[in-house]
């Protein structure tokens, strides 16, 4: 029986004030003034209990509350969520706890009962300090908004504090964009996640033109933002994730390809079991389907194309070279299974190979979507 490592949790509470015109994850707006609180937390709890089964006793290193907008539920709610959790699963102590949060006054208000909820990592969602870029964006807070939500945030002593930041935005100059990224260095957070605007397909932003930044710009932006940030004394480990203190061990797990158990509307789970198969699990994405108790839509076991190429799409997010060994032990593959694919990827120089390590080329992180074709 393969020794199972610790495993994440993630929390999906899916409710906005509002859809984000860039947002591609599963979301929406509330309907109602008073959300289903107590409700959706019996679901949640409910659906836990349903699947620890399939973690086998595992330990919980991280927990993550993501959405949506999981700082609209109650400081109490949040507080009645996390001790039942402890009840049901095996969180390790000093686990890394986060919540996702917007700087609006509403929100920043419950920061302090979060912290004394046993949360010690609160991720603010800031995206500019331009008022311009807030309306484009189309977010519900002011500067002033996002200053006092900062200085509540420090105030209720949170262990780790991150800023979402976007950059390259339409219209957005390189001064522009270094103001930003200036500005959230001088309020020092642990951790900066400072990356680049997309536009997906099912996002209202799709259907608009945007005046984005020249190619040459947006480089610069990337160059120059970087240079700044590890002046400053942030350590770059991801492509657009900075710490000072301690990277975000949470989604680490997941670019390290390690196991996670999603629960609520939407989520989804990746999960080893003793035998060394690996499965999927979708939630379902219907919210009263899901608050009737039909938690599961669908559960896959990856094959093994399926491993290779999802391995390779987290791991080369990251910095640092790839561990052979680890690559091994987290997929259960042999070395014949991905040597084909390697030597595709050397001969075009986007790896190279040592006894140990494969290690991206410069070429390999320019053309990055093109490196992960050769795993496809």
């Amino acid at each position: 029986m393969k020794k199972l490592p610790f495993i994440s949790l993630y929390i999906h509470i899916p409710w906005c004030i509002k859809k984000c015109p860039y947002c591609d994850f599963h979301s929406f707006k509330r309907k109602k003034t008073i959300l289903p609180e107590k409700k959706y937390i019996h679901h949640l709890l409910k659906d836990l209990k349903k699947n620890a089964a399939l973690i086998n006793h595992r330990k919980i290193n991280t927990i993550f509350i993501g959405g949506g907008t999981p700082s609209l539920f109650s400081g109490k709610s949040i507080n009645f969520l996390i001790k039942e959790i402890k009840k049901i699963v095996n969180v390790i102590k000093n686990a890394e706890i986060t919540i996702e949060a917007n700087p609006t006054t509403f929100e920043s208000e419950k920061f302090l009962e979060y912290k004394n909820s046993g949360i010690n990592r609160l991720s603010i969602g800031i995206q500019s300090f331009k008022k311009n870029s807030l309306t484009y964006l189309n977010r519900n807070y002011s500067i002033k908004n996002i200053e006092n939500s900062i200085e509540i945030a420090k105030l209720a002593n949170f262990d780790h504090i991150n800023f979402d930041l976007m950059h390259s935005l339409p219209n957005q100059t390189l001064t522009m964009a270094l103001f930003d990224l200036k500005k959230a260095i001088s309020l020092n957070p642990s951790h900066i996640s400072w990356y680049q605007l997309m536009i997906e397909p099912n996002t209202n932003f799709f259907h608009i033109k945007h005046n984005f930044p020249s190619e040459n710009t947006i480089n610069k932006i990337f160059e120059k933002g970087e240079e700044i940030l590890i002046s400053s004394g942030y350590k770059k480990y991801e492509i657009s994730s900075y710490f000072k203190k301690s990277p975000c061990l949470h989604n680490l797990n997941y670019w390290e390809f390690g196991d996670y158990l999603g629960i609520g509307c939407g989520a989804h789970s990746k999960i080893t079991q003793p035998d060394g198969k690996i499965i999927r699990i979708y939630k379902q994405k219907k919210i009263l389907d899901f608050m009737n108790g039909l938690y599961i839509y669908k559960i896959k076991k990856l094959s093994k194309k399926d491993i290779i190429l999802e391995y390779f799409m987290n791991i080369l997010r990251l910095v640092k070279p790839i561990n052979q060994k680890e690559f091994y032990k987290k997929t259960g593959l042999s070395k014949k299974n991905i040597s084909l694919f390697i030597k595709k990827a050397i001969k075009k120089k986007y790896l190279l190979n040592n006894p140990n390590y494969w290690i991206t080329t410069k070429k390999g992180k320019d053309f990055l979507n093109d490196l992960l074709e050769e795993f496809c």
